[in-house]
């Protein structure tokens, strides 16, 4: 059963991503927001019960606002939220935030280095910013 303040949370959904650091960076990210940065505004689910079609998953991406974050070019958590009938109010790339540490060595495709526990955290609190706003019933840029 969700709770009260789980009606109104932002889901953060993140790719799978298994193999690459970029994958785990995305999952990573959406951990620290919805565990430690904004666990009162934000939630996450299991994507594979998305893409399931899990009726629980795919009433929750239409009832909640969502932000994805996809590890690659593939953006398999935006169009699967998408498909379910989900409003993505913002898709976050990974490889956007990559950009701005050209030359960090983020780790591997199981563990994070300190460069890359860093890029997650800005992801995240990227993401509680955005969620502050959609729970204002303010739009973010996509």
């Amino acid at each position: 059963m969700e709770s009260e303040a789980g009606k109104n949370s932002v889901l953060v959904i993140p790719c799978s991503g298994i193999g690459k650091v970029q994958g785990l960076l995305s999952r990573e990210a959406t951990y620290l927001a919805t565990d430690e940065v904004a666990p009162d505004m934000t939630d996450t689910l299991c994507l594979a019960l998305l893409v399931k079609g899990d009726e629980d998953a795919v009433a929750k991406v239409q009832t909640h606002e969502c932000i994805t974050i996809d590890g690659c070019a593939k953006a398999c958590a935006r169009k699967n939220t998408e498909i379910a009938g989900g409003r993505v109010a913002k898709a976050v790339q990974v490889a956007d935030a990559l950009k701005n540490h050209r030359g960090t060595q983020p780790g591997t495709s199981a563990i994070l280095t300190v460069d890359g526990w860093s890029v997650a955290r800005e992801i995240a609190e990227a993401v509680a910013a955005d969620a502050v706003c959609l729970q204002a019933g303010e739009e973010v840029a996509p």
